[in-house]
């Protein structure tokens, strides 16, 4: 059985920082490209990072240079380090895997249970 286990998220002020991790079993997570997506309220989810299984990675223009992403595959663990955060990436952060790429990166199976991230003062 895969599953995918978030932790971290949490309140953080405008131009703080969190990081979000995902533990993954049930699968060679060193194999896969994982990702991480959110979902604010009323809008539909949203590709954020996404690393590869030799780690490359890929971001979406709205959190270039301030999140970035990684992986310890000895842990079968994926991190999201998130910097000057702001009310705008509010949202419910998930995890993904294994993700595909096909005219651009889509979504896997298995997603984690989300982790809430609210920017307010």
């Amino acid at each position: 059985q895969v599953q995918l286990v978030e932790s971290g998220g949490g309140l953080v002020q405008p131009g703080g920082s969190l990081r979000v991790s995902c533990a993954a079993s049930g699968i060679i997570f060193s194999m896969y490209t994982v990702g991480w997506y959110r979902q604010a309220p009323g809008k539909q989810r949203e590709m954020v990072a996404a690393i590869t299984s030799t780690g490359n990675t890929n971001y979406a223009d709205f959190v270039k240079g301030r999140f970035t992403i990684s992986r310890d595959n000895a842990k079968n663990t994926a991190y999201l380090q998130m910097n000057s955060l702001q009310p705008e990436d509010t949202a419910v952060y998930y995890c993904n895997a294994p993700m595909a790429y096909i005219n651009g990166y889509r979504p896997g199976r298995y997603w984690g249970q989300g982790s809430q991230v609210t920017v307010s003062s």
